[in-house]
């Protein structure tokens, strides 16, 4: 009904949403990742607040480029961009103490431990490891990506990767440990 008082019938609105500068890629797109990338984001900083205001900034950013007919060329530029915009941000806050931490092996009921955390707790602690262990976790534990997606993100080397994973898994199976305890095996 609407579209027929403006003029617009279903043909006209499809043809408008995919001539060359359309917002339509960048819209499917980021629909398809919002809630990863406001999870990214909440990870990477630690504070709802700051992630809100990257993850917005993120979508402006993506809607200016489309709108200029240069709409981002996948969903890892989603991440990329988030990524810079929360290093940004982090770096002028209060900075974590690098310290040595204490490593243990990822117990098989890591997973049990994690799902007693609030979202809040997994999000100070990923926030709070240096760089590029901090990225290389929250986009780990978003689940999301494949190892080569993540090097492109990260611009790392599969071993860069690869160590800086399973040194920060250790020491998070750590700090799980002394925050919540395994349940005794049976």
């Amino acid at each position: 009904m609407f579209t027929r008082a403006v003029g617009f019938d279903h043909i006209s609105w499809r043809r408008y949403l995919h001539r060359p500068n359309s917002l339509l890629p960048v819209v499917s797109v980021a629909a398809q990742n919002l809630p990863q990338l406001y999870r990214f984001c909440f990870l990477m900083t630690g504070e709802a607040s700051k992630a809100q205001d990257i993850f917005q900034d993120t979508l402006r950013e993506a809607a200016f480029l489309a709108a200029n007919g240069e709409p981002p060329a996948d969903r890892c530029w989603f991440f990329r961009e988030a990524r810079w915009r929360c290093l940004d941000v982090v770096a002028h806050g209060v900075q974590p103490e690098h310290g040595a931490s204490e490593l243990t092996e990822v117990s098989p009921q890591a997973p049990e431990q994690i799902e007693q955390l609030e979202p809040e707790q997994l999000a100070i602690w990923i926030s709070a490891a240096p760089e590029p262990q901090r990225s290389a976790l929250a986009l780990y534990y978003l689940d999301e990506f494949n190892y080569r997606e993540m090097m492109s993100m990260l611009g790392l080397k599969l071993n860069e990767l690869s160590r800086a994973i399973a040194s920060g898994r250790r020491e998070f199976q750590a700090w799980l440990n002394a925050t919540v305890p395994a349940a005794a095996p049976e």
